[in-house]
């Protein structure tokens, strides 16, 4: 009776969350080697038919960077990356669509396998990711940046209460097709859609203040506090994307964004619906 009586104080604890992001939409970018991994993916996605059935309406974007990674290396091609962007070629281009289309119907099939309704939208496809060629210190390839995004068919999706699966590439106005960042993917669409939130899953807990202590990681930043931490080469590498990711989308009328650990079991439930959360939330 007593566990029961736990089970029923979480239910009510997660009430006045339910009630405030009903029918509102949250935008989740998912990636990297944590996407690999069928146990977790399939927790992920869990609660994602959670947050569906208890009437949010969630958009997945998922990257595929290691799958792609596998595939050149085994074709005997070198991956090379600048600023967190992966040179692409035609050849490699080709197989970044291959390996995202692949892992967009596994992740469409697994949502549907739960009961929920899931749809893959492929960016490149009715002009939904609208991009330019992105400009670097070396040339990119076929490396596109986000001008615009379509909302039409986004919206027409949840509408019918269905969970979007987003495949992240771009067209130009000329019609050629372009590898885009998940990270920045997300970001948009985020923005685009006005969405309560921008969840990125990652690999680790969330920011650290100093990587090597576990004691210094921060539940809370302000956009102004997240900029500095980047002047200051505290937020380093891999999570600084990550994290302008969650400053552009604030400042582009996002409510809230939240970087968590995927490997945590619910720990998307737990940021959403619990009072305390698990990972670092970025807010105005």
């Amino acid at each position: 009776m007593e566990e029961a009586i736990k089970k029923a104080e979480v239910l009510i604890e997660a009430l006045p969350y339910i009630k405030k992001f009903h029918k509102k939409t949250i935008v989740i970018k998912y990636g990297g080697s944590i996407l690999g991994e069928e146990k977790i993916r399939k927790g992920v996605l869990e609660d994602i038919v959670f947050l569906s059935f208890m009437g949010l309406r969630p958009v997945l974007v998922h990257g595929g960077g290691p799958n792609i990674s596998d595939r050149m290396r085994a074709a005997g091609k070198k991956t090379e990356f600048l600023e967190g962007m992966r040179v692409t070629d035609a050849n490699t281009l080709r197989v970044v669509e291959e390996e995202l289309k692949n892992l967009n119907d596994i992740i469409v099939s697994e949502i549907s396998e739960q009961g929920a309704k899931a749809v893959g939208l492929n960016g490149k496809e009715n002009n939904l990711i609208q991009v330019q060629k992105k400009k670097a210190k070396i040339d990119l390839g076929l490396v596109g940046h986000i001008t615009d995004i379509d909302p039409e068919p986004l919206s027409e999706e949840l509408k019918k209460d269905r969970i979007v699966v987003v495949l992240p590439m771009g067209i130009s106005k000329d019609k050629m097709a372009y590898n885009v960042n998940a990270d920045e993917a997300a970001s948009s669409v985020a923005s685009t859609l006005a969405a309560e939130k921008l969840v990125l899953l990652t690999n680790v807990k969330g920011i650290m203040r100093n990587s090597d202590d576990p004691n210094s990681f921060l539940s809370t930043l302000t956009v102004k506090e997240a900029k500095a931490l980047i002047s200051d080469k505290i937020i380093q590498e891999g999570m600084i994307p990550k994290v302008q990711a969650c400053i552009d989308a604030l400042e582009k009328g996002v409510k809230k964004t939240h970087i968590i650990d995927a490997r945590t079991p619910h720990g998307l439930l737990l940021e959403i619906f619990t009072d305390q959360g698990i990972g670092t939330e970025i807010i105005r």
